[in-house]
């Protein structure tokens, strides 16, 4: 009866602790503190995009000033927009890139593909930006309003109001066809297929073919599944599954390449911003960032594709090893992780143990 009992003990050891005790494991972690290196006179804001490339360089997307020259001199100034920033491997600073470049506003995201594609999501503009590795614009999705009404566009009495949508088309910010109205992120899978979450102004996911034609979108504001509140981050797995952080509903819902709702994913919080790991076995990461004067919360989620939680690390503030609405994670290799920051004005490198 004793080698049963042991047996049984031993079993249960085994099986993912929160299934057992009702409690999430606390992973541990450290942070690398001072790790990005800017040049004198740069500075990160909010740091709304993180992504590193196959060579190890970090990428970041910050919402911080924009540097002009003046006419006939050297001198310099600053007025507000965002900038995108090269790191290498270890956060020496390397480059700016997009400097002047039409649709850097209002820095929302940033990914990068497996060809070191670099793919600026701006909430601004109301674009989605392809470059490629040396900086040079391959492809554009959506399009930057007008600063002035144009005939037939509205202000003028003789047109639609901008944004509005005549049939399926749309017009400046309308939530038909291939115009965005704040984009959130964007993704792709084996095929190539783009995935865009058109989420602050719309509650739906495009998708596009690999060569930027418009093929559907489904989703609309509410609860139901396949509905959303805030679709506000989005990844895809080695399948082709999509997982959407539908933040205003606390839940990541998961759809295959079509766009039918597959299952969800509940009990994480508020998921802001989510991740998928490469390789063999892929791990989802979801960060709960949705209220930054929580400081119990904050935390972010390591689990299974099927949504079993593994484990946590993390809660809300402004120390290392805290964090100030996680915006975005770059998982690409599982157990070291950059996280941009939005109220904290900074980039974390994890390593979890």
């Amino acid at each position: 009866m004793r080698s049963i009992t042991l047996l049984s003990f031993a079993c249960l050891t085994l099986l993912e602790p929160a299934a057992v005790s009702g409690q999430v494991l606390d992973i541990g972690y450290d942070s690398a503190p001072g790790f990005l290196k800017l040049p004198e006179h740069i500075y990160l804001g909010e740091a709304a995009g993180v992504a590193t490339n196959s060579k190890g360089h970090v990428f970041v997307y910050s919402r911080t000033g924009t540097t002009y020259a003046s006419t006939g001199g050297s001198r310099t100034f600053t007025s507000g927009g965002s900038r995108l920033f090269e790191f290498d491997q270890s956060g020496k600073f390397v480059r700016e890139l997009g400097v002047g470049l039409y649709g850097l506003l209002f820095a929302q995201g940033l990914r990068i593909d497996p060809q070191d594609n670099i793919w600026i999501v701006d909430r601004g503009s109301n674009m989605v930006i392809k470059l490629s590795p040396d900086g040079q614009v391959l492809m554009t999705l959506g399009r930057k309003p007008e600063a002035a009404p144009e005939r037939g566009r509205g202000g003028d009495g003789r047109g639609p109001a901008e944004g509005a949508s005549r049939g399926t088309a749309s017009i400046g910010v309308g939530i038909a066809g291939d115009n965005f109205n704040r984009p959130t992120d964007v993704a792709w899978d084996t095929a190539g297929d783009i995935f865009v979450a058109d989420g602050y102004g719309n509650s739906r996911i495009a998708k596009f073919d690999k060569y930027g034609a418009f093929i559907k979108s489904w989703g609309s504001k509410g609860t139901s599944p396949g509905q959303f509140d805030t679709p506000h981050s989005i990844a895809v797995d080695a399948r082709g599954n999509l997982y959407v952080a539908d933040l205003g509903n606390g839940r990541i819902q998961v759809f295959d390449g079509d766009g039918n709702v597959e299952r969800q994913i509940n009990n994480v919080g508020s998921p802001w911003a989510i991740c998928i790991s490469p390789g063999t076995h892929q791990y989802l990461y979801s960060s709960n960032s949705n209220d930054p004067a929580d400081r119990q919360h904050g935390e972010i989620y390591q689990m299974e594709l099927d949504g079993t939680i593994l484990g946590k690390f993390g809660r809300a503030g402004t120390q290392m090893k805290e964090f100030g609405t996680v915006n975005e994670i770059d998982c690409r290799k599982p157990h070291e992780l950059y996280v941009g920051e939005i109220t904290n004005w900074r980039v974390q490198k994890l390593t979890l143990h």
